[in-house]
């Protein structure tokens, strides 16, 4: 008669295949999935991603978290992406009047750059659907949404856009924008706490 065996819940560190932690082949998949988010990416993959960034954020977080209770924490940025250089120039001298530090990009690719690098440090994107370079706006929309959910995301075109083809986080501001209205969701971003991480 064979013995029940209880099996105790599965870590990290855990393999699928001998030598390989499941922690690493979330890094591995982590560094693979922003080249891949714009063929689409099933939504169990990018909740993996987001899980393995996490937890290898929260000591940092811990760390920022201190370091706001004593008033060194580091700047929030707005990152403005649009390819029309003064229409960027607009954006970014509008949005220099908030407390957000600024930087702008011209194409989708500039700005996940930037995210990839400073991506905590985001509270808001606003950016064009027509860009330079081989994504678009709405591209760069559901890369934010699903990879950096913490950001506010502002989309702004020329054109109407059906909402289902923006992801549900995202607000929408017709060209050409009002000043006031760029100001307002830069504000929200500013003073909001950043939602948690599903």
């Amino acid at each position: 008669m064979r013995k029940n065996q209880t099996s105790a819940p599965l870590s990290l560190t855990d393999t699928l295949t001998p030598g390989v932690p499941l922690d690493q082949i979330g890094r591995t998949l982590a560094s693979f999935y922003d080249n891949l988010v714009s063929e689409g990416v099933p939504e169990h993959l990018a909740a993996l991603v987001r899980r393995v960034r996490q937890t290898e954020t929260s000591e940092p977080a811990q760390v920022e978290a201190a370091a706001a209770a004593t008033g060194a924490a580091h700047p929030r940025v707005a990152l403005v992406v649009e390819d029309d250089p003064e229409i960027r120039a607009l954006a970014e001298t509008l949005l220099e009047e908030t407390e957000l530090d600024v930087i702008g990009c011209d194409s989708a690719e500039a700005a996940l750059s930037v995210l990839q690098a400073r991506g905590g440090e985001v509270a808001l994107v606003f950016a064009d659907i027509r860009l330079a370079g081989a994504m678009d706006g709405l591209q760069l929309a559901r890369a934010v949404a699903t990879l950096w959910p913490r950001a506010r995301l502002v989309v702004t075109s020329g054109h109407t856009l059906p909402r289902p083809e923006l992801p549900r986080e995202a607000v929408f501001i017709a060209k050409p924008w009002r000043p006031l209205d760029v100001l307002v969701e830069a504000e929200r971003a500013a003073a909001e706490p950043a939602p948690p991480i599903l």
